[in-house]
């Protein structure tokens, strides 16, 4: 697997990931109806995972800016 490859990888799993950290709050709030310590707690979990997704999105796209 080459560079490219790589870097397009990391960018559609951060997509993905992020895309999924939205849906999972949404999803969260929507079944509890209300925002309570659980619902907060599951977003702070959640604000993990996006900064992850964007940190990955970051690191596809200087790969692919150098080897593409």
């Amino acid at each position: 697997m080459n560079w490219f490859n790589i870097g397009l990888t990391l960018d559609t799993l951060g997509k993905v990931l992020l895309g999924i950290t939205v849906l999972m709050v949404h999803w969260h709030v929507l079944k509890e109806h209300k925002i309570d310590a659980d619902v907060l707690r599951t977003m702070k979990r959640e604000q993990v995972l996006g900064v992850s997704a964007i940190l990955l999105i970051i690191s596809g796209y200087v790969l692919q800016l150098l080897f593409h």
